[in-house]
């Protein structure tokens, strides 16, 4: 099924119309059209994107993007063709122009009645498998796709054409929105899926919010604990791979792609756009910093913060992260010196 997305897209608008409405400044012709923004990975010859990070450094020199905004430092570094707007402040240029063509993300979309609906909890709208339940007090919101088998407890709330796959489980008071299930999927009680990113463009004058118009896309036999936290994608989506266990209270922010069959235990956080690989274990309270990846088979021990790449297969503890047996070399020293002091 090809789904049609969650916000509505304004547009196509040309480059002087961005360059108005984001603050920026084109450089040459301003009459190319653009239809959509999108990652610099993604995009197209008729898309916008922005590049501010230098660690995206390599993405921006093979990108496809019909127009970037980026600093004037910057701009030498585009693919020759791509229209480039320059700005001081690229990020905060970008989030105007994702504003400009997705006004309406700047609101999360619950059930998404219509504005003189009739107040019924499972929208007319709604396709509801014979075989899923829907217990009181549920609601399932326009457009929301229920598999067969599935069952949507009191109080839980699935959005706006969210997709539940089959014989899932969505526990009391969860909400699940901007999301796509696979099938087998267990969300917990109070687990909140598909809410804004933490997303906003901070300057000495203040914060801009950046819509945030990505999904949540969660793999087949994903079980999600009580309470836990996974916020929908900024321009990309944040994926869950098939398998992968989530303990309670676990924060995982916008853009974050998580492998097959992880195990994420209790108290730990994913910062934005942050990789873990398939088979990775993350202990209690464990942590891994934006835009870091952490290979397949890694192990981070519980208390423990990422914040550089982890190799595959690698086991890391203490605080900044390392190699295990360093870190148990480095505490062992500091009990001796304990002792002789």
């Amino acid at each position: 099924m090809q789904h049609p997305g969650f916000f509505h897209r304004a547009g196509p608008f040309t480059l002087k119309d961005i360059a108005t409405a984001s603050g920026a400044t084109v450089i040459g012709e301003d009459a190319r059209t653009i239809d959509d923004v999108r990652p610099l990975q993604s995009a197209t010859e008729r898309d916008v994107s922005f590049f501010e990070n230098r660690k995206y450094a390599a993405l921006l020199g093979t990108t496809r993007a019909g127009a970037c905004i980026l600093s004037a430092r910057d701009a030498a570094k585009a693919p020759q063709g791509i229209s480039i707007l320059t700005s001081d402040a690229p990020y905060t240029a970008f989030a105007r122009v994702l504003t400009l063509f997705y006004a309406d993300a700047l609101r999360s979309k619950a059930a998404a009645s219509s504005a003189h609906g009739n107040g019924a909890l499972v929208h007319a709208s709604a396709i509801i498998s014979e075989n899923a339940t829907i217990e009181p007090g549920a609601v399932v919101g326009r457009e929301a796709v229920i598999g067969d088998g599935s069952v949507i407890a009191a109080g839980a709330v699935v959005g706006y054409r969210v997709v539940i796959g089959k014989d899932c489980y969505i526990g009391p008071g969860a909400t699940v929105t901007h999301a796509i299930l696979g099938d087998g999927v267990i969300i917990h009680s109070g687990a909140r899926v598909g809410q804004d990113g933490f997303g906003f463009a901070m300057s000495a004058k203040g914060h801009l919010k950046v819509p945030q118009i990505g999904r949540v896309l969660i793999g087949d036999a994903v079980e999600i604990g009580a309470n836990t936290t996974v916020d929908r994608g900024s321009l990309a989506d944040t994926i869950i791979g098939e398998g992968t266990k989530i303990d309670n209270l676990v924060q995982i922010a916008h853009n974050v792609v998580i492998g097959k069959h992880c195990v994420i235990v209790a108290q730990s956080g994913i910062a934005g756009s942050a990789e873990i690989g398939d088979f990775v274990i993350m202990g209690a309270h464990s942590g891994v910093i934006g835009h870091v990846k952490v290979g397949s088979g890694a192990q981070i021990a519980g208390s423990a913060h990422v914040k550089d790449d982890v190799e595959p297969g690698a086991r890391m503890g203490g605080t900044p992260a390392r190699p295990f047996k360093e870190w148990a070399r480095e505490i062992a020293a500091i009990r001796q010196l304990a002792k002789k002091s």
